[in-house]
């Protein structure tokens, strides 16, 4: 490395233009060319205790990788990526590295950490324009058989794991594309579909089956695949119940979940119209109810749905936001007008449709249980948004319906598996479980983390050995 020079700041990413973005719904980031890469990489310091690998949840060998892009040799660096992480194109896009890699980069004490989200990136999508895919070399058959359910990031993980140990495996997928969340949560504009399948297809030539349609707990349960010789089982269905303020106007025409919301617009296509005319309501004034990514990718959405104005209301500061900033920096770019302080108490409506929003202005007391400064109630504050579209993205809860059927399965008071901590395994023998449905809502790269972890639980379980790493 020439001398100082990792002081540099890091290298800029090449985005969509405005306004041009918010009429179309392609990715906005446009990722690094090779030689941006390499300079990007340039100035990592290629730490000898690497705190960045202390702060994947997969553990990649992240200055190997880094290390490999600098050199040019982009072969060798998705390799490293593929021996942690069966889904790097994904991670690389939508991860929070800010918060978990990046955060911990010894250069971010004094500068900008490396771009290490940005360089997973360039190297996944290397791999697909080259299309030369790299299979890590994969453990002779075990003849036993595992079920996977759910194909979010959490099972998809699980699975890949699996099946490079040599296991066959079955991805049970209650609707009738792959992904979970990764394709109905997440908008085109941030994670294309044809990356996320992608990725699918990587799981699949790792000699995992897929099967669509099967909502297990109702189509089958578990208790059947079990009888059909699958010795463990992976839950990784998320948490996909939608919430809801209990405020009076919710059940107003022109109220939607952000779960229905971008349902609508992503699995259903929405995007795509006027090829698919999905059944959407199209507001001409949008407020959004929460401050996470959920809340912002819906307030881009609406504006690419034609929109003319769009509120993102929250109930904090911008500073107690959990979205991450790069997401908050593109909707304030795009036009989204920000309600801060700001908490909803009724939807007013005419007709059966909504009208418009009553709010109370709020103010910030002493922090609460989560570290952040607890909104309290400007009493006789009232005002009023003036909107027809509602889209309430406060967060979710997790889905009783395959829980229901399995009595033995150990809940905590708000509905989620319980799991020990090391293995992924629930209180059913056989039965382990990841992601949304044990944490509540998370990160991509936190249900990934805990699908390797199930994926070791499940090994040891059925060889009583431990879970190999994977060979590059």
């Amino acid at each position: 490395m020439a001398k100082g020079e990792h002081r540099r700041p890091r290298m800029p990413m090449a985005e969509q233009h405005m306004p041009d973005r918010i009429s179309n719904f392609n990715e906005v980031a446009l990722g690094y060319s090779l030689e941006q890469g390499r300079e990007e990489a340039a100035r990592c310091l290629r730490c000898k205790k690497a705190p960045c690998v202390g702060g994947c949840p997969v553990g990649i060998d992240i200055p190997r990788f880094i290390g490999e892009i600098a050199k040019g040799d982009l072969g060798s660096a998705i390799a490293t990526l593929k021996a942690a992480n069966s889904l790097p194109a994904v991670c690389g896009r939508v991860c929070p590295q800010e918060d978990q890699c990046e955060k911990v980069c010894a250069l971010a004490k004094k500068g900008d950490p490396v771009a290490i989200g940005r360089l997973e990136r360039l190297a996944a999508d290397w791999e697909a324009e080259k299309g030369e895919l790299h299979l890590p070399e994969k453990l002779p058959p075990s003849g036993h058989r595992v079920a996977v359910i759910g194909s979010g990031p959490a099972g998809l993980t699980c699975a890949g794991d699996l099946a490079l140990a040599g296991h066959e495996v079955t991805v049970f997928e209650a609707l009738h594309a792959p992904g979970g969340v990764l394709t109905y949560g997440i908008p085109e504009f941030r994670l294309p579909k044809r990356i996320v399948y992608r990725e699918v297809d990587y799981i699949t030539r790792l000699g995992v089956e897929f099967v669509y349609d099967q909502v297990i707990g109702r189509t089958l349960t578990l208790q059947q695949l079990f009888s059909e010789g699958y010795e463990a089982a992976f839950i990784g269905i998320g948490a996909g119940l939608p919430s809801f303020m209990g405020i009076p106007g919710e059940n107003l025409n022109g109220v939607y979940s952000a779960n229905e919301y971008l349902t609508r617009s992503n699995l259903m296509k929405a995007y795509l119209f006027p090829e698919y005319d999905t059944p959407i309501k199209r507001g001409r004034r949008v407020a959004v109810v929460g401050g996470g990514n959920v809340a912002l990718d819906s307030a881009r959405t609406a504006l690419r749905l034609g929109a003319e104005e769009v509120f993102l209301v929250y109930r904090r500061s911008r500073e107690e936001m959990p979205a991450r900033a790069e997401e908050v920096q593109h909707a304030v770019e795009e036009g989204v007008r920000f309600k801060f302080l700001t908490l909803p108490v009724e939807i007013n409506g005419e007709g059966g449709r909504v009208s418009g929003m009553t709010c109370l202005r709020m103010e910030l007391g002493e922090p609460d249980e989560s570290g952040r400064r607890r909104p309290v109630k400007v009493e006789g504050s009232e005002f009023e948004i003036e909107c027809d579209l509602v889209v309430m993205a406060i967060g979710t809860r997790a889905n009783p319906l395959l829980p229901s059927t399995l009595p033995g399965l150990e809940l905590n008071r708000w509905g989620y598996i319980l799991v020990d901590e090391e293995s992924g395994e629930t209180s059913m023998p056989g039965v382990f479980a990841g992601g949304d449905i044990v944490t509540g809502s998370a990160t991509v790269i936190e249900a990934m983390g805990a699908g390797k972890r199930a994926a070791r639980g499940i090994h040891r379980r059925l060889t009583g050995e431990e879970l190999p790493s994977a060979r590059l």
